[in-house]
């Protein structure tokens, strides 16, 4: 009856004539309903039932060198409870098999739908504390089920739309032009650095050969994406060094808007109520055409102030006039324009620019794509009219020192010697 209860009630959320096991997406839940009941009964119910729940099961399920445990034990281990909560919560877990009693022995022992629940849920608890977890999770998951032979297309699918996002929200980052943005972009691809190497050293040891088509297309759909996010990097200190060369520098000190507008982030509110006082400030009516605004304007001034024909600009605020400071072009910029202006003798890329740390090394990386460059900047024309030739291979070359473990095949040459 209860079985019978529940299809009837199911059949509710369908269109007529829809029978839930002809659903494909569908079915595989039906298929693992036992398990899928112990996780409602599980978390059914007011938050302080389901914490109490799980800590008992968690507990119970703990103790590896005496798995089984009789009433009495339970009731010395958990006496800091009410004994017939506590008698609720194992009755609960008994009837929906997340918990075995032996009856002849007089024993609990967790069954396996509850060891299998309990695992799972001590992975998500262990990847929520740290920092993007989600995707380190995700990455775990893929790597436990590629090393027993059950690497799941769900979990490489949950894995790519991941990514997904933040290459979208990295893009955005790029777009609005904002060096907040882009700093905080930055900051977070390398805080998700270390998941995606490690992500990355999985897909590496797949191969076709027991994956499914979806499965092996998802894996090669995943390797593109992180590469693209890797060479994020490299874009986040062009649009940086490009703000630099655009950045307006206040009065002799050298401060700069983007200083300032840091600091001004950084105050708290009451503080920027405080500087704000007395400043008089217009909304602008966006929703309002101007010319429309102007009109009305006019109209309501010669209805309403016939009289009022002359109008004065007040007087002109007192400012002090400071002089330019020139803008010293990057460090890394002047020493690889010193280093490929001594250039002698043909030179891997490798050699060129790994040094520093990998945020270094993508910068000048960056750089050597302007040699040649005609329309350009005042501060990068050094670099882009020295003759050197830059020319790139098909393959990628170990590097293993700097933070960079392999960077694209190349070579630089002095005009005068190119071959």
């Amino acid at each position: 009856m209860h079985a019978d209860g529940e299809t009837q009630a199911l059949g509710e959320f369908f269109a007529a004539g829809v029978v839930a096991e002809d659903i494909p997406p569908f079915f595989p839940l039906l298929a693992n309903r036992p398990l899928i009941g112990a996780l409602i009964a599980l978390f059914r119910g007011g938050d302080e039932e389901v914490m109490v729940r799980l800590m008992v099961l968690r507990e119970i399920g703990l103790r590896a060198d005496a798995p089984e445990w009789t009433p009495r034990e339970l009731e010395a281990y958990f006496a800091f409870l009410n004994q017939t909560k506590l008698n609720t919560v194992l009755a609960r877990l008994r009837e929906h098999g997340l918990l075995l009693w032996d009856a002849e022995r007089r024993v609990y022992q967790l069954s396996t739908e509850g060891r299998m629940v309990l695992a799972a849920l001590s992975n998500l608890l262990a990847f929520h504390t740290e920092q993007d977890g989600e995707l380190g999770f995700l990455a775990a998951q893929v790597a436990a089920g590629a090393a027993v032979g059950k690497l799941s297309a769900e979990t490489l699918a949950h894995l790519l739309a991941r990514l997904g996002e933040l290459e979208e929200a990295f893009a955005q980052a790029v777009a609005s032009g904002s060096e907040f943005r882009l700093r905080a972009a930055q900051a977070k691809l390398a805080s998700v650095q270390q998941w995606m190497d490690k992500a990355n050293d999985v897909m590496r040891t797949l191969s076709a050969e027991g994956l499914d088509d979806d499965t092996w297309r998802l894996a090669q759909q995943i390797g593109q994406r992180q590469s693209r996010l890797v060479r994020m990097a490299s874009v986040f200190q062009r649009e940086l060094a490009a703000i630099a060369r655009q950045q307006v520098h206040l009065s002799q000190g050298g401060l700069s808007t983007s200083e300032l507008a840091a600091w001004l982030k950084a105050q708290p509110a009451d503080a920027l109520a405080r500087l704000a006082a007395g400043l008089a400030v217009t909304p602008e009516s966006v929703f309002v055409l101007p010319d429309v605004m102007l009109d009305n304007t006019e109209a309501f001034l010669a209805r309403e102030q016939p009289d009022r024909t002359v109008s004065t600009m007040p007087a002109p605020s007192e400012i002090e006039y400071t002089q330019e400071i020139p803008l010293e072009p990057p460090r890394a910029l002047v020493e690889l324009t010193r280093l490929l202006a001594g250039l002698e003798a043909p030179t891997g890329v490798a050699d060129t620019v790994v040094g520093g740390g990998f945020a270094a090394a993508s910068y000048r990386l960056s750089l050597l794509a302007l040699l040649g460059e005609t329309n350009i900047g005042p501060e990068l024309a050094p670099l882009a009219e020295l003759p050197v030739t830059l020319e790139w291979g098909d393959t990628l070359e170990a590097v293993g020192r700097g933070e960079v473990a392999q960077i694209s095949a190349g070579r630089l040459f002095p005009k005068e010697n190119e071959s």
